[in-house]
């Protein structure tokens, strides 16, 4: 095998708070220095090389995964105002292709005609054909007018979340209008379909402004609409279910404002809902003359109220009561007839109906749960543009049962399944076993596991397991099912997700415990998962793997530094590893944002001794990691591409010489974003990979 890349050092002294840090790669912080490139270009290399010889179990795994999947296959359509909207995807085609069909035509959901689009079908965007000449294609907002005659979406084409606006006109395919270049990606249309609103993004990547453009007019006479100078928050624009309102949000990590615009008066000044007040996160959800608001203000899992649309403050915000204080709230969904609320309990997701009741003095009246089928599941709320409707769409799945769109008559309380996808050559659910365990923390914290395995693997401590994290942000792992995952199942390996705290798995407090001063309870209940699952034979203790990206990559090289002797393998995507070095420069994208939820180092002593002491970059040390495989991509902006190089550089340097040090394998995509390539079978091919190395290293 060709020796490993081997990066130049260049000393750079970095001193804060007393503490002095020597960096031998800050050079890599210039993304743009042909160095940082031909370093990357040599990892990719080593990489193909190192990895060759697992070129036909890649290949093995890429066809079980097409083989198992409909590659020509129709999205459950969704009514709204005439027409019936849809995405088709076809077999060797990367990517779908957005139509829609006119209600008189098709009384009935459309179904495909064989492999063929459903008869008399409207043309919205064809994907496909928008990316031809382009390496990466990916659309962010994709908004119809509301008098259903024009399409305008925002495409980007580098992978860097940077989109430009196009419109069209549907009937006959025209483009309109192409003037507004590098925005944020959230679009929303007045009434009357000549002014469309969208976002502009600063040097530091944060959505901060909202502009309005007249269709067809030249971008440098659009008018700003609301500039946010406070860089904690973001800035986002969308319309109300019935297109009423233009809806302009501001959020920080722990703060949110919104504010308001009749759509039919698109020139007018947006108004606040509520000023923005330290700590208080609230959400917004227009129904007729009234909001319904999801806030934090009473309590820590967030409660409904409701109050006037034309109100301006929280002092309006009546109470509805139609929450306990142990259930965590995390969005509700107003119809004419009904509010869908979206929970958090137990672990696990739920929904719950309340019916609307003008005798009552909330307005609302009897409410009940959606019945579970499995103690292990997901459901969540889907696509629902109709408000004047007695059945909402509801999406399922668990580890075991593939994700599942139904019907539910809210007033009948039945359900009819509308599409379940469909695992080609067969699944059932009945030969696979999910279940939950709970870990113990090392300060006696419950932390609880989702686990998935085929129901002829022995759990007598000789299964290969992967063991899945995040554990940030708030933002929950809940079971979700996997056709790649069938791959490892029937080798019988064993599955789990850690749901460390930093999510919000178990409520909000959940997520408080693992940011801040309490992060370190997201590593330590990730090392005490690994331990339950070695220690009561669920898993061969020696064949161990850990996958995790983004923020979860972070988690990855915390464990990676501290645990090492847990995990045979590790995989880090995308991985925020040099997390110090990022949050101390608020020129970087995000940083400023990211203080509430790592804290200011730049100006906190006791935020930067806490962060020096877990960032994966500077606590690289001469031991035995686990095999290591790192992916990234070139066109990163949430994480650079600069920090897992710089990690594995130094991981090279610290291991090079160790007698018995386990592979380590880097490979940056040169045309992908944060989420990877976009073409499906890119993507298919690039997981594909992964898992054969997954398999070989561990």
């Amino acid at each position: 095998m060709d020796p490993a890349p081997k990066a130049t050092r260049r000393l750079v002294i970095r001193e804060h708070h007393g503490d002095r840090f020597e960096d031998g790669y800050a050079w890599m912080a210039g993304r743009d220095d042909p160095a940082l490139l031909e370093y990357l270009t040599a990892e990719n290399a080593h990489a193909e090389v190192a990895t060759a010889h697992l070129k036909p179990l890649a290949d093995t795994i890429y066809e079980e995964f097409r083989s198992r999947i409909h590659e020509t296959d129709l999205s459950v359509p969704v009514r709204h105002d005439r027409w019936w909207y849809y995405s088709r995807t076809a077999e060797g085609e990367q990517y779908p292709v957005d139509a829609r069909v006119r209600l008189a035509e098709h009384p009935h959901r459309p179904t495909l005609d064989g492999d063929s689009a459903p008869a008399g079908e409207e043309l919205l965007l064809d994907q496909n054909a928008e990316a031809q000449g382009h390496d990466f294609f990916a659309v962010a907002g994709c908004e119809v007018s509301p008098e259903g005659d024009l399409l305008a979406y925002a495409a980007d084409l580098a992978g860097d979340e940077r989109y430009d606006v196009r419109v069209r006109r549907i009937a006959s395919g025209e483009l309109l209008d192409d003037a507004v270049l590098q925005t944020g990606g959230s679009l929303a249309w007045s009434l009357d379909g000549r002014q469309l609103f969208y976002t502009r993004v600063d040097a530091a990547w944060r959505p901060h402004q909202v502009w309005r453009h007249e269709v067809g007019t030249p971008a440098d006479a659009d008018v700003l609409v609301h500039d946010e100078p406070d860089e904690r928050f973001f800035v986002g624009v969308s319309a109300s279910r019935d297109d009423r309102l233009i809806i302009i949000g501001i959020g920080s990590k722990t703060t949110n404002e919104y504010r308001i615009l009749d759509a039919a008066e698109p020139l007018g000044t947006p108004r606040i809902v509520a000023e923005r007040r330290q700590g208080v996160e609230y959400d917004i959800e227009p129904i007729g003359d009234q909001l319904l608001i999801v806030h934090n203000a009473r309590r820590t899992n967030f409660e409904v109220a409701a109050s006037p649309v034309t109100s301006t403050s929280h002092e309006d915000w009546m109470p509805l009561n139609v929450t306990t204080e142990d259930e965590y709230v995390i969005g509700v969904d107003a119809f004419d007839d009904f509010v869908a609320i979206s929970l958090r309990r137990d672990g696990g997701t739920a929904v719950r109906i309340v019916m609307r009741d003008p005798a009552s003095a909330t307005g609302l009246g009897d409410a009940h749960d959606v019945q579970a089928g499995e103690p292990l599941h997901t459901i969540r709320v889907g696509a629902n543009p109709e408000t004047a409707t007695r059945t909402i769409q509801l999406v399922w799945q668990s580890l075991v049962t593939p994700q599942t769109v139904i019907d539910y008559d809210v007033f009948a309380r039945t359900s009819t399944v509308l599409k379940r996808q469909e695992v080609r050559g067969g699944h059932d659910p009945a030969d696979y076993v999910q279940r939950r365990e709970w870990a113990i923390a090392p300060d006696g914290t419950r932390v609880p596991l989702s686990l998935v395995h085929h129901r002829d693997t022995r759990l007598d401590g000789t299964a290969p397991g992967l063991l899945h994290g995040y554990g940030a942000y708030g933002i929950p792992s809940d079971p979700w099912f996997s056709v790649l995952r069938l791959s490892l199942l029937e080798r019988g390996w064993v599955f789990a997700i850690a749901h460390v705290r930093g999510g919000s798995e178990m409520g909000r407090s959940w997520y408080d415990d693992g940011k801040l001063e309490h992060k370190g309870n997201t590593f330590t209940d990730f090392v005490a998962c690994a331990d339950h699952l070695r220690e009561r034979g669920l898993v061969h203790p020696d064949h161990l793997a850990a996958e995790g990206g983004s923020a979860g990559g972070l988690l990855m090289g915390v464990v990676a530094n501290e645990a090492a002797d847990r995990f045979s393998f590790i995989h880090a995507s995308v991985p925020f590893v040099d997390a110090l070095t990022t949050v101390l420069d608020p020129a970087l994208p995000l940083t400023v944002i990211e203080w509430e939820e790592w804290g200011n180092p730049l100006e906190d002593p006791q935020a930067y001794a806490r962060m020096r002491s877990y960032s994966p970059y500077e606590n690289v040390r001469a031991q035995r990691y686990p095999a290591l495989l790192v992916t990234t991509s070139l066109n990163d902006t949430r994480v650079y591409v600069t920090e897992p190089a710089k990690w594995v550089a130094a991981l090279r340097e610290a291991t090079r010489e160790l007698p018995e040090a386990r592979p380590i394998i880097f490979r940056t995509e040169l045309a992908a974003g944060h989420g990877g390539q976009s073409g499906r079978y890119d993507t298919w091919h690039q997981w594909a990979w992964e898992t054969a190395v997954l398999i070989d290293l561990t």
